[in-house]
């Protein structure tokens, strides 16, 4: 059975924020809103130590796709909206969120977001009633008051809503969730159905993430965790998650 995982290289990673960037625009999530962000694709960066004897680090976080998932079995709903496929990918089913937030909180990566409504970053993020992604883009008011056209205009214009929006077709999520609903990253799911890669793996200037099946010995998750040692995030919660860390960068 295949188990999809991603494989980030820090020793590649620059912080450019390319990979937060491809993944908004190609999942069409909202801006910020309520003190939280939306970003299925962050990084956290990290300096420590005493000048001149000073390290950095950027560090991409994103849904860590756990084997023991926390979320999935803290949903309370049947059949389950946050459930796990057969390879492996945290799923979440829009249609069956009924917006309780129980697997934001079960999350060990994203129970600081639920108690202080901010948090160092995002992994499973809600929509609030009312600001969900489509709301500038619904408003008849001019952007800049006896100014600029308003955000209803520039969506019919463009024939989009968002104007920007990235529109595809998966049957347990929608190209532009609603409100009232939780998301995460997915691994571009819809994309890897028609054989792509997700869309943070092909914009990564750098070649730092991989996703692939870790249990295939040939793929090239595989050989690079076989070559260098590898971490992830919080151990300790015995998620067991499947986005690992090798190397490092300091400067």
């Amino acid at each position: 059975m295949a188990q999809y995982c991603m494989v980030i290289d820090l020793q590649k990673c620059a912080g450019c924020g390319a990979c937060g960037i491809a993944c908004k625009t190609e999942n069409n999530t909202p801006d910020r809103k309520n003190g939280q962000t939306f970003n299925w694709a962050d990084y956290v960066i990290k300096m420590e130590g005493r000048f001149p004897d000073v390290s950095f680090a950027a560090i991409p976080v994103l849904c860590n796709h756990c084997s023991n998932a926390a979320c999935v079995e803290a949903c309370p709903v049947e059949p389950k909206a946050m459930f796990k496929t057969p390879e492996g990918i945290t799923m979440h089913n829009d249609e069956r969120c009924i917006g309780c937030r129980s697997c934001q909180i079960a999350c060990p990566y994203s129970a600081e977001d639920i108690e202080a409504e901010k948090a160092e970053y995002s992994v499973i993020s809600f929509n609030f009633d009312g600001e969900d992604v489509q709301s500038a883009y619904t408003s008849k008011a001019a952007l800049i008051p006896g100014g600029t056209s308003a955000g209803a205009e520039i969506a019919k214009k463009t024939g989009g809503l968002p104007p920007y929006k990235t529109d595809y077709s998966h049957p347990e999520y929608e190209a532009v969730r609603r409100a009232g609903v939780t998301e995460k990253c997915y691994l571009c799911h819809h994309r890897l159905m028609v054989n792509e890669k997700p869309w943070c793996v092909k914009s990564c200037p750098s070649g730092a993430r991989v996703v692939g099946d870790k249990n295939d010995p040939s793929s090239e998750v595989s050989k690079l965790l076989a070559k260098y040692p590898s971490m992830v995030l919080k151990p300790e919660e015995g998620t067991k998650p499947n986005v690992y860390y090798i190397r490092n960068f300091k400067v």
